[in-house]
């Protein structure tokens, strides 16, 4: 099925998609302006490279990053996912007319901490490429140049952003000094993370798994206490040779302690093993996702 069939097929879950994309470039537009661009801080990639022509010789920023991507789409048409692209080629549209659109916001709103800009701006720059992630997207960029290089070259897509990074911040350091450099890697780094936040979800759960001789009961339990499901796991012994039913189920976080003391209740010998589960799709734990 094509691109294009899959788009009629699927309107309004795509049109959700797209809206969603649009706010989360958006809020990358309003974070570049409100905090990265009133102190000349980067960010990564092609916009980084466009941030640095702009402090030099003014360009409009938007444009810039429009226009370097523009070749960056064309490779990356024939050697990646075409919806990935098409979507990813929207993204980018909504970025970059976003940046030059929301420009008027660098004379109303001004913070005179440089840190207090970095931070923020990082965390409502990842928020808004994490909304962009979620929703099989990208704005274009390093993102498109990293799937293309492991293809041909095998480069871990991490090390290549990376490297064009420290390059982007290396030449930002000759300009501006070291300490607006070291100020635009702690903007990145609170952008990276809070990007793996979104993508993954905020409310993170937790997987046990239990080993225990009553694991009927302690089944029973969970499910009538805790109103979580339980699946049995085939397990047996490598020392005794023992075959066991291995309980596996995932709760709230708020859960845990409840279920400890359940499991502790009917069997003080119980093995457990927790552990944290990013994001959880399914009955019980939210929406299947866009």
């Amino acid at each position: 099925m094509t691109v294009i069939k899959r788009l009629n097929a699927n309107k309004y879950r795509y049109a959700l998609m797209l809206l969603m994309i649009i706010t989360g470039s958006a809020i990358g537009g309003i974070s570049f302006n409100v905090f990265l661009i009133p102190h000349k801080l980067l960010s990564g990639g092609v916009s980084g490279i466009a941030l640095i022509l702009n402090y030099i010789f003014g360009f409009n920023p938007g444009v810039l990053i429009f226009v370097f991507n523009i070749p960056i789409f064309i490779a990356g048409y024939r050697f990646v996912d075409k919806e990935f692209i098409l979507l990813s080629l929207i993204g980018m549209t909504a970025f970059s007319v976003s940046i030059d659109s929301f420009s008027f916001l660098r004379n109303i709103v001004y913070i005179d901490d440089v840190l207090l800009s970095c931070l923020y701006g990082g965390v409502l720059n990842g928020i808004g490429m994490g909304i962009v992630f979620r929703n099989r997207a990208s704005q274009g960029g390093i993102d498109i140049v990293a799937v293309i290089i492991k293809k041909y070259f095998s480069i871990n897509l991490g090390r290549t952003s990376l490297i064009i990074n420290f390059i982007i911040v290396t030449i930002a350091s000759l300009f501006y000094g070291l300490n607006l450099a070291m100020y635009t890697l702690v903007s990145m780094y609170v952008a990276s993370t809070v990007l793996d936040k979104v993508q993954q979800g905020f409310g993170s759960s937790k997987s046990i798994m239990i080993i225990t001789d009553n694991e009927q009961e302690v089944a029973d339990t969970i499910l009538q206490k805790l109103g979580r499901g339980v699946t049995y796991l085939e397990g047996e012994g490598a020392y005794t040779g023992n075959r066991k039913r291995v309980i596996y189920c995932i709760v709230a976080p708020w859960q845990l302690a409840r279920l400890k003391q359940i499991v502790h209740d009917l069997d003080r010998e119980a093995f457990m093993a927790v552990s944290d589960t990013a994001e959880v799709l399914g009955h019980g734990f939210g929406n299947r996702g866009i």
